[in-house]
């Protein structure tokens, strides 16, 4: 695969990892310590339960049934007696169990004040095309340089098989791959089928373009237009919207107006997550 062009401030996008990212926004939810024993609820699905506790800082909660789930800690991502709140490990500076709220990133992740400059992991994450980088760079961006994990292009998923065989696979050098239109029947999941490795995972979201991921409420409006099949989507949206602008520019408006992960449908946020997870496994973990 050849190596995508650089830019001045590509961010997660180019090498070496730059750390220059957005200033991090500041939590306006309450900040509860996820103490053992605390009925907590989270927000965005049906699972109510009780705290357990952290592995590797990932929370642990059993619910009313007796299963555990495993849980990111997201800004404003649970309720606690009604309140939505942002719940934060019980110890550790960057979790004070009192007074002011930590820093997080957009992703909603506790913010990792001063961190060096990660040298970039041979593991790395591959996106269909610049939109999707941009998108992740926006959210995710500040989480990936501290893992020191680069986001690169695949510019359509048509040679995907030949992009994991150029890559090389194993074990400390995985690839995490997120497709577009990730449905029965679609193109996509015929691709995404025949892909079978170890050390690569293969994700993405049921919306036909990225754009369909950023929550349509973010332009005021109630749901994405329908474009019939046939139609290109970019140019079908954007004329059912009476917006008389390129798709690049409608893009960078739409872009524009994302701050946080709460502006993205829960399929993309689960996916880019997922991915994460997996390239910074540790081996043999």
């Amino acid at each position: 695969m050849s190596t995508p062009r650089r830019r001045r401030n590509d961010g997660i996008l180019s090498e070496p990892i730059d750390l220059d990212g957005p200033k991090r926004p500041r939590d306006r939810h309450p900040v509860v310590p996820a103490r053992p024993g605390l009925v907590v609820k989270q927000r965005g699905t049906p699972i109510t339960g009780t705290v357990i506790g952290f592995v590797n800082g990932v929370l642990q909660v059993r619910d009313r049934q007796g299963f555990e789930h495993r849980m990111r800690l997201l800004t404003g991502g649970f309720e606690v007696d009604g309140q939505v709140v942002t719940l934060v490990e019980p110890r550790g500076p960057a979790a004070p169990a009192t007074g002011g709220a930590a820093q997080r990133t957009a992703s909603g992740s506790i913010a990792v004040p001063k961190a060096p400059a990660q040298v970039a992991r041979a593991s790395r994450i591959l996106v269909e095309g610049v939109h999707d980088a941009e998108l992740v760079e926006k959210v995710w961006g500040d989480d990936l340089r501290v893992e020191g994990v680069v986001v690169q292009q695949l510019e359509g998923a048509d040679h995907l098989d030949e992009v994991v065989r150029s890559f090389g696979p194993r074990p400390g050098r995985r690839l995490g791959i997120l497709l577009d239109h990730l449905v029965d029947g679609s193109k996509e999941t015929r691709i995404a089928a025949a892909v079978q490795h170890p050390d690569v995972l293969v994700t993405g979201h049921p919306f036909v373009d990225v754009w369909q991921a950023v929550k349509p409420s973010v332009l005021g409006i109630g749901a994405w237009p329908d474009v019939p099949r046939g139609e290109p989507w970019k140019e079908g949206v954007i004329r059912r919207l009476g917006a008389n602008v390129e798709p690049w520019q409608f893009w960078k408006q739409l872009l524009g107006k994302v701050s946080t992960w709460t502006d993205l449908e829960p399929p993309l946020i689960g996916a880019v997550e997922q991915l994460i997870d997996f390239v910074t496994e540790p081996p043999g973990a």
